[in-house]
Parts: C-alpha cells; structure tokens; sequence
C-alpha cells in the first residue's frame, strides 16, 4: 500500500483543488462552448395511452399538451410536478423555443443549433416545428440533433420572432424486460431491490450554437508512463477541407503543453507530448487536472484530462504503478422527490462531496449510467469509480442488442473522465440466467467485455459482477454475511482458493469463476457487502436490509465489525460497501434518503476512511 492511500479522503467541502469556472455548471464538463443554454423548467405535457398522437399529429397542434411538466424529472416523480406513478407506456412534450433561449444559445446566420437531451427514456422521436429532426432508443444514453434546417424551413421564418416549438414523443413499455432498465421494476409495486418507473425526459434539455464546422466529439487517453497525451477528435461531418487544429494543455493556469495539427478526415488524432521529468498525474491523493483548450477552425471548445494509468499488477489494482486499496460505496443515483433524476447540479456535487466526507476512496454508480456532472466531480475529488448501465432482465436477440449498443454508447461518452476506473456491463448475471449452463450467454458475455475492451483498452472489465465471471480482468464477490466470522471463513485463504477455483460456490449459490478462459490470478474484490438496516425512531414506514441493528450503538459496532473484518482479511484488492442512502424500501444506507447520515460524519469516517 502506498503512502498517498494511507491518508484520509478531503471532508466535505474541501475542494481545494477545483479551480472556479464556468464548467463547474455545464450539462456536459468534457466538451464546453461558451455559448448554450438549459431548456429545463416548465413545458407541455400529456399521457397518450391510447397511442393515438401519430395517427393524429400531435407534434403540429399544440393544443393537445393540456398538462405542465417540470423538466427534467420524470412524471412520476414529485419533482415534475405530475406525480402520477400508473403505467402511461407513451407520453409527449411541448417545449417552447424562444427568441432569448435562441439569443443566450448564441443562434445566429452562418451558425448551426443543436438540440441536447440527456436521456430520454426509452424511445424518443424529436419534432420542431413540424419537422422530424431526430429518433433515438435507448433510455440512458444521450443524444443530439441539430435543428438548424428545422428553423430555417419555408414557411417557418414567421416563428423568428414569436419563437418554435420543440415536441417529443417518447414511448417506455413498463412490462418490456428486454429494456435495459436497471432497476426500474416491470411490476405494478416497487418491491426488494426493484424501484419505481421513470418514463420519458429524465435528464436535462439543452441547446448550443456552433458554427458550420464543428466537432462532435472529444475524448482523451493520457498517461504519465508514456508521457504524453492523445485527443481523438471526431467531426459531426466530413470537412471539405483541412481543419486546422491548436490544443493548448494548462495546469493552475500555467501552460504545460501544445500541439498543432491538419485534420483533412471526420476523425483525427492528436499526440501531445508532455514535459520530461514532471509529475503531473492524477490520483486519488491528488486529483490534478489539466485543463484544454481546442481551436479546431472556428470552433472553439474547453475540455479537462486527468494523466493517469490504471493496471492490474498479479493480485493488486495500481493506479501509476501503485497499489491502491478500493474503499468504495455502492452509489444507486435515487432521490426520494425526482426519482433517478438528480435534483440538479448542486445536488450531485453534494453526493460526491458526501462520499468523500464519510472516508470512501470511490463510489460504484449502480444500475445506471453515470450523470456526467456527478463524474466532473468525482473527477475533481479523486474518487475512484466502477461505471455500470442498468441491465436488461431477459436473454433474448433484443435484448442483448439493445445492451450492446447502449452500452457501447455509454463508454464511447465517459472514457475520457479519470475518475472511471472499471467498466462493468452486467451486474449478477441479471438478463443471463443460465449463464453458468449455457453458451450463448457465456459467449455473450465475453464478447461483451471484449467490445468494451476495444472501445477502451486502457482499463479493466468485468464480465460480471459478483459471481459467474467468464472474461474478467478483476474477480468480485458479493456476500453478505452479517457476522464477522462468518465472513472471515469465506475469506480464508483455502475458501478463497477454492472460490476462485470454482469448486466452492459464495455466499449466493453461485461460482465465482466460471468456464476455461477466467484466470483466478486476479485482484480479488469484496464488491458487496454490508447492507446493515437500521431505521431512526422518526421513521414509521418499515423497510428492509441484509441484517438489522436497532440502535445506533449496535449499527455503529456492526459497521466497525464488518469492514475491519475485510481489511484484515489479506485477500483483498478493496471492497464496495451497501450502500450510501436509503432507497424506498431499502432502508440499509449510511444515510437517510434525504442524505442526513445515520451516525455523526466522523464516526463513519473512521470507519470507512482507512486500512
């Protein structure tokens, strides 16, 4: 264990290392332009549960949007202000484009508009003004379309000045378990793990103006073994001509590096060397950050990079050659008023800064794809995270298609935030049943991780996470025993070995490593544990957890027991501890759902805050 992770994680509020700018408040940290605007906030809004709104063109009549939305929330959130938790499997929106969103977007002649929505769940078909500008499936991935030709249509000049119209139809069958949907549940009551529905427009709508030539894409792999930095750079079309491109790398304002380039094709690499002899990586213990600049043509973008490597090294997980030991908390993303919505930008700094201030060295963000603003941040704090997507619950050809895409969508967007250092599609062999017993899930799996592999070869894979693994390049485990030493005895080195052997199954009947190509060599991670229930005399309704304390003196030695236990064990890479907050019947956070730690922030700290 090195030095830099024997020392306790910030408290909260200690972010002495961001430096104040306007990235901090922008929908999407990783590529900036100055100009863009939100488009959250109230908006039409109706049910269509006959589905009769194509055969009778509701994105041309406004008046059938009776109802107001607040967006982004769900409507089955409080937040949204609709609150109505039936299955509506179609619903629409009308937003209202205005002249001044047009005007703080920076819309102008000679300029292009795109339209941004965060995630729309499940499918969305995107109207302005009548005309078709994009359809996209997949509720967790985002998405973009430009809008410029939409405005400028003959006949559509006389909404200069009275302002457009955006409409949406997004359709969520509440029964399709070939959705990858996390854990929203198919049937009609949350019930165990499983959580309410959220239908439609679920993360922020927002626009940006750029001009003719203009990037798409920006992604960064930077590391300081080979002292240097690689910006892929992908155009949202061919040029008709080379574009000239200048990147200008900076720390603290200081400038660090530069590099100039032609890029004659869509997509274009640009290697930047970084100055011999200088420490500028990233870790958990100093989270630097190198801030970009890129001038490619007329466009100009802001972005940030973190120079670090991430390796498996026999049985330790390294970050820059060093071993690191994970203290991680399974993150669900669930707030009681807007459901898997985040209540805005404050709130996910807030969370990271909570996980941070209650000892953890990183957070496993759950069943879901990651807020790119709750990333910026874990970013900033060095928090170490395990990025998943919520999974289908069925082995089918539509499923697993629908996973592979979305999926590979969801990597292609995060795998320039330092932060993420795992990949994991699929979590308990959820929507692979028989796994362990037949091939084609097997296969799937694999190849599963051997796309993501290829998508980003810089970081480790899970196959599968917690048991069954068949192409991992961790092994993790979760058990909840709820005694100590029941616990040590399935951490024993000769259980160990047998585990990884695949001639014991864990705590849940399941192998651990399954199949011929697995190797057992591997960093070996307690990745969930814990799930101790304990309810404060205020609360009336019940819940439930893996194990119950009653007091807080016996939910604070339960706590202390429990991961002293995995740290002693020694055959440990790092574990993942359930979970941060309550969530709805789940009532085994640290926290409550409102975020009020179960015990004083200190206590927990010197619980979870070190080795």
């Amino acid at each position: 264990m090195s030095d830099a992770d024997k020392t306790m994680p910030p408290p909260r509020g200690d972010l002495s290392t961001v430096r104040p700018g306007a990235d901090e408040n922008h929908l999407r940290p990783m590529l900036r332009r100055a100009a863009w605007t939100s488009l959250d906030g109230s908006a039409g809004f109706a049910f269509d549960d006959a589905d009769k709104g194509l055969a009778e063109h509701w994105w041309d009549d406004p008046a059938r949007f009776p109802r107001t939305i607040r967006l982004p929330f769900p409507p089955e959130s409080r937040a949204s202000g609709i609150g109505d938790t039936a299955e509506h499997p179609v619903v629409w929106y009308h937003i209202e484009l205005t002249p001044q969103a047009l005007r703080t977007a920076g819309y102008k002649a000679g300029r292009r508009l795109l339209l941004h929505f965060g995630g729309v769940d499940h499918e969305a078909t995107v109207w302005v003004d009548g005309v078709q500008v994009a359809h996209h499936e997949g509720g967790q991935t985002a998405f973009c379309a430009d809008i410029t030709d939409a405005l400028t249509t003959a006949g559509q000049e006389r909404r200069q000045e009275s302002g457009h119209r955006i409409v949406v139809r997004a359709t969520d069958d509440p029964h399709d378990r070939s959705q990858p949907r996390g854990k929203q549940t198919w049937a009609a009551e949350p019930a165990r793990i499983w959580y309410g529905r959220s239908t439609g427009i679920w993360r922020p709508v927002w626009m940006e103006s750029v001009p003719q030539v203009h990037l798409a894409r920006l992604s960064w792999q930077a590391s300081p073994s080979a002292a240097r930095v690689q910006a892929s750079l992908e155009f949202a079309r061919p040029p008709q001509a080379p574009v000239p491109v200048h990147i200008r790398l900076t720390l603290h304002g200081e400038q660090i590096a530069e590099a100039d380039s032609q890029i004659t094709s869509r997509m274009g690499v640009v290697d930047i060397a970084l100055p011999p002899g200088r420490d500028l990586s990233w870790s958990p213990s100093r989270p630097w950050l190198l801030d970009a600049t890129i001038s490619a043509g007329e466009d100009e973008v802001t972005s940030y990079l973190g120079v670090r490597d991430v390796e498996v090294q026999g049985r330790q997980l390294c970050i820059n050659g060093e071993p690191v030991f994970l203290r991680q908390v399974l993150e669900q993303c669930y707030w009681p008023e807007s459901l898997y919505t985040a209540p805005g930008g404050a709130a996910l700094k807030a969370e990271a800064e909570l996980v941070a201030e209650l000892g953890f060295n990183g957070m496993r963000i759950h069943q879901q794809t990651p807020d790119p603003r709750l990333l910026y941040w874990a970013d900033r704090l060095g928090l170490l995270v395990f990025a998943e997507i919520g999974a289908a619950h069925e082995f089918t050809e539509r499923a697993t298609r629908r996973l592979q895409r979305e999926w590979s969508e969801s990597v292609r967007a995060n795998l320039s935030h330092p932060c993420i250092i795992c990949w994991v599609p699929v979590n308990e062999s959820w929507g692979f049943p028989d796994l362990a017993s037949d091939p084609l899930q097997s296969d799937f799996i694999s190849g599963l991780a051997g796309l993501t592999r290829v998508l980003d070869p810089t970081r480790p894979v899970l196959s599968n996470d917690g048991w069954e693994h068949t192409d991992s390049d961790l092994v993790t485990i979760h058990d909840y025993s709820p005694r100590p030493r029941r616990l040590i005895r399935h951490l024993h080195p000769a259980a160990m070995t047998a585990l990884l052997e695949g001639t014991l199954r864990g705590e849940a009947g399941r192998f651990i490593v399954i199949g011929e190509h697995q190797r057992s060599d591997l960093p070996v991670l307690l990745d969930e544990f814990g799930g101790i229930r304990f309810e404060s005399a205020r609360r009336t309704r019940s819940g439930w957890g893996y194990s119950t304390a009653r007091t807080r003196r016996s939910f604070q030695r339960k706590l202390r027991s429990l991961v002293d236990t995995a740290n002693s064990s020694g055959a440990l890479a790092g574990w993942c501890w359930t979970q941060l907050t309550d969530v709805r019947q789940e009532t085994n956070g640290l926290c409550d759902e409102s975020r009020h730690p179960k015990l004083q922030a200190e206590i927990l700290r010197s619980i979870f805050g070190h080795r």
